[in-house]
């Protein structure tokens, strides 16, 4: 006998394009109708993109079809647009859709490991040494690291009259991170709802004020997380972190792939412990040479960064003093963001 259970168990087979969750984890399926041997199933969509329904039409026929007893299945769609991009499908100047802030961008990873939180952090920094004011959101609920790297990690976010959060300040950024939530050896357990409503909360109810820039830290990969910020808040752009080596730069074009189905433009990408130079001037490509140039190139993207690997920036990341508060002629590593920042704030322009 066919069951709602039945259908929606069979649906959490099909996953959201350029995603790694299923269409029933995301919410999407909003009603299963069944007369006889005929299911109607009812889904509730914000794209702009035609191909995302077709693909996700024919992957719940041909799932719900597996089931015994079914002859026919229809797809409803409630196809709602999108917050709108300011941006567009080029860089450009806006407004946000979060009150007082320019320009919202995502700085993601499609694995981890690559130094993506110390890119969002050492990026905000130099943009603000570059005259821009900043707010930097720890999206990566599961492994904050915004809060310790700012030196902040002690801090308690208040709240004002509004009852809104008041970001926590540290070297002239706003942050907000669970970082300041919890304690350094607490776990955050949390299934998908919950993660997004904190994710929703650190964006929509902070008192962010004026901003140029709001640098979103993303966890690595494509899950819930990605999908609710490109669902709920119109990014500006999102850039790509990686490192040199194929199976970083593997998941960096799934990232890339994420992001322009969800018409999210891709600033560019940024090359991550690019080389390491010994104190005899000589550079060591330790993870290869010249793989996110390549990369950035087959992509049809801008490679806006080539970050060298330096124990500076480790040691400034462990004791909440980021490197890129060094400097330019004191630290290569600090030039290359400063050099990153200009370039992304160049692309504004």
């Amino acid at each position: 006998m066919i069951t709602e259970d039945l259908v929606r168990k069979q649906l959490a087979s099909v996953k959201y394009p350029g995603f790694s969750r299923d269409i029933v984890s995301f919410g999407l399926v909003k009603g299963v109708r069944i007369d006889g041997d005929h299911v109607t199933v009812a889904l509730s969509l914000a794209t702009k993109d035609p191909s995302i329904p077709g693909a996700i039409h024919a992957a719940v026929i041909e799932e719900v079809k597996r089931l015994d007893g079914v002859a026919d299945v229809a797809v409803d769609f409630d196809i709602q647009n999108p917050p709108e991009n300011p941006g567009g499908s080029n860089v450009s100047m806006g407004q946000s859709s979060i009150p007082g802030v320019k320009r919202i961008i995502a700085v993601a990873s499609g694995k981890g490991g690559v130094g993506k939180s110390t890119v969002s952090t050492n990026l905000a920094i130099s943009l603000k040494k570059a005259g821009y004011s900043v707010g930097l959101c720890d999206c990566d609920l599961y492994g904050p690291s915004v809060a310790l790297m700012l030196g902040a990690e002690d801090a308690e976010p208040l709240a004002n009259d509004q009852n809104e959060i008041i970001p926590v300040e540290a070297h002239g950024i706003k942050s907000i991170s669970m970082g300041y939530l919890l304690s350094d050896d607490s776990p955050v357990i949390v299934r998908g709802p919950l993660a997004t409503r904190y994710t929703q909360q650190f964006l929509r109810q902070c008192a962010w004020g004026e901003l140029d820039f709001l640098i979103l830290d993303l966890p690595p990969g494509t899950g819930d997380i990605q999908l609710t910020i490109s669902q709920t808040v119109a990014v500006d752009a999102a850039l790509i972190v990686t490192t040199p080596q194929e199976v970083a730069l593997i998941d960096a074009r799934k990232a890339v792939a994420m992001f322009q189905k969800v018409n999210i433009p891709i600033a560019g990408l940024v090359e991550n412990m690019a080389w390491f130079q010994c104190d005899a001037g000589k550079k060591n490509f330790i993870f290869g040479e010249g793989g996110g140039a390549r990369e950035a190139e087959r992509l049809g993207v801008p490679l806006l960064g080539e970050i060298p690997i330096d124990s500076s920036t480790r040691i400034g990341g462990d004791e909440g003093y980021p490197v890129s508060l060094k400097p330019n002629d004191e630290s290569a590593v600090a030039a290359a963001f400063s050099e990153l920042a200009k370039s992304l704030a160049g692309s504004f322009s």
